[in-house]
């Protein structure tokens, strides 16, 4: 028996964007239609009223939602559900077609991509709808592109949908339009874009504060030699490469401090109005990420919660956690793109990875809004790639291709290469080894500007900015950050005149 169809009245109200862009879309009636939408904007939920129209005018039959991970099927399929639309979650390449009790199915990128045949045969089946969420992942590689392309050409609607900035290779994404601007060069269009300004102009996202963390750190090098580094200093891309890793052991001191501050921070979120506020500590591999763990147990005595890969039990505990009181996750990337997690107010960027698509998903999972006032605050290494990425947050990019592939501020390859455990071949070859390294907060970055002075971990000048209120608009925050710059600044030339 076909499922029955959505009943449109039963929607949640649409947002402002929301309903502008459903109205351009439903005027265009286009084949392809591209929204790009800050994390925590509401995606989803437009896209499903989209889905909802096509099914009720009978402009379709069935709906097909392709996602990143199998997590986001899950999720998916759950916010389909609560508006009526009944999408298969547990769909596998194998069953061919989808079953008649639902209105479609979601299906991962690499789903499609190992069998396009499949997808193309119940896409012709029946008149489709398909929503790509989180499009650039189709250019994750030629045959994710090759199959998600093949797949749906045959689809009577294509709704592409993201959050964040477009890919900085010359990959093709399938189904985005391009159009040649300067230089002759061509240029991704979205028919729909809602920035991270926007969203925070209209009170959709939080305001987020960059606490930016430098400090000390030695370590001895591949060869055997003692180096020693100031982290967020000038100098080369090696050196910050191993600085910034140095910073990252868990078996040093930079990582309890900063972690000993955000605590603090999601503490003082926590009794000012957000109870149920959660931090999440993004690692860079698994090892790493069970000795933040331990860290976090060992300042706070209380457990962390654990999520390391992409499989059903992550996918319980990530489910668990949202709907608790625990105070910290620790992940490994896997909550980096889509997952909603609404109570998330507190992150520690304790990763290697460092492209401005993977920065923009990180920092997504901590701006969703629930009520007017919340805040999020993100502690990241004081690195000059980091911080200009957190500068630029209100940033709008597209996807332009065959222009000159500079890197876009920082070798991700170096890092990677500074993070891997080399073969020792002789006794006169050493590995890596973090020797030390200390924490001080470096500056604050807000909406693009920077505020503070050096303090060191632990001292009143650090605790004025983590006592910062909970509850504050973006005009408030800006307001108290220049208030206590002044007040430190007034207070070292104070110092400065006692001791002359």
């Amino acid at each position: 028996m076909p499922a029955p169809l959505p009943a449109i009245e039963t929607f949640p109200a649409l947002r402002a964007w929301q309903r502008k862009a459903l109205v351009e879309y439903l005027r265009r009636r286009s084949e392809d239609f591209t929204a790009v939408a800050t994390p925590g904007a509401g995606k989803t939920t437009f896209a499903l009223r989209i889905a909802a129209e096509l099914l009720v005018d009978g402009t379709v039959e069935a709906v097909t939602v392709v996602a990143p991970t199998e997590h986001l099927k899950k999720q998916w399929a759950e916010a389909a559900a609560r508006v009526g639309i009944q999408l298969d979650a547990a769909f596998r390449n194998a069953d061919v077609h989808s079953s008649a009790d639902f209105h479609g199915a979601v299906v991962t990128y690499a789903q499609v991509g190992m069998a396009p045949q499949v997808h193309r045969r119940r896409t012709m089946t029946r008149r489709t709808l398909v929503i790509l969420d989180e499009i650039h992942h189709a250019g994750d590689s030629r045959s994710w592109g090759d199959g998600v392309k093949a797949a749906f050409e045959p689809a009577v609607r294509r709704l592409m949908l993201t959050g964040t900035p477009f890919r900085s290779d010359d990959n093709p994404i399938p189904f985005v339009t391009y159009e040649r601007g300067e230089e002759g060069l061509l240029r991704s269009r979205a028919d729909s874009v809602y920035g991270y300004a926007d969203a925070l102009r209209d009170n959709v996202v939080r305001p987020v504060l960059f606490l930016a963390y430098s400090g000390e750190t030695r370590w001895r090098t591949n060869a055997g030699d003692e180096l020693a580094a100031r982290l967020g200093e000038p100098m080369t891309q090696d050196l910050i490469a191993q600085a910034w890793r140095t910073a990252l052991d868990p078996a040093g001191d930079w990582m309890p401090q900063v972690l000993r501050a955000a605590d603090a921070r999601l503490s003082v979120l926590r009794n000012a109005g957000m109870p149920d506020a959660g931090g999440l500590v993004i690692a860079s591999d698994q090892q790493t990420a069970r000795s933040y763990a331990k860290l976090i147990e060992q300042l706070t005595g209380e457990k962390a919660a654990v999520v390391l890969s992409d499989d059903a039990g992550a996918s319980a505990r990530i489910a668990t956690f949202a709907s608790s009181q625990q105070r910290w996750l620790v992940a490994v990337r896997m909550v980096s793109e889509g997952v909603d997690i609404p109570r998330l107010a507190v992150g520690v960027y304790a990763t290697s990875a460092s492209t401005p698509l993977y920065f923009a998903q990180a920092i997504g999972r901590f701006v969703r809004a629930r009520r007017p006032g919340e805040t999020a605050s993100v502690f990241l290494p004081s690195v000059p790639h980091l911080l200009g990425l957190a500068s630029e947050m209100e940033a709008a990019r597209d996807h332009v291709l065959g222009k000159p592939k500079d890197r876009e501020g920082f070798d991700d390859d170096l890092l990677e290469r500074a993070q891997r455990d080399e073969q020792a071949s002789g006794e006169l070859e050493k590995r890596f080894a973090a020797l030390s390294a200390t924490a001080e907060l470096d500056q604050v970055i807000f909406d693009g500007a920077s505020f503070g002075t050096a303090a060191q971990a632990g001292t009143p000048e650090e605790e004025e900015y983590l006592g910062l209120p909970g509850l504050l608009t973006a005009d408030q925050v800006a307001v108290l950050l220049s208030k206590r710059q002044a007040e430190q600044l007034a207070a070292q030339r104070r110092k400065a005149a006692v001791r002359t």
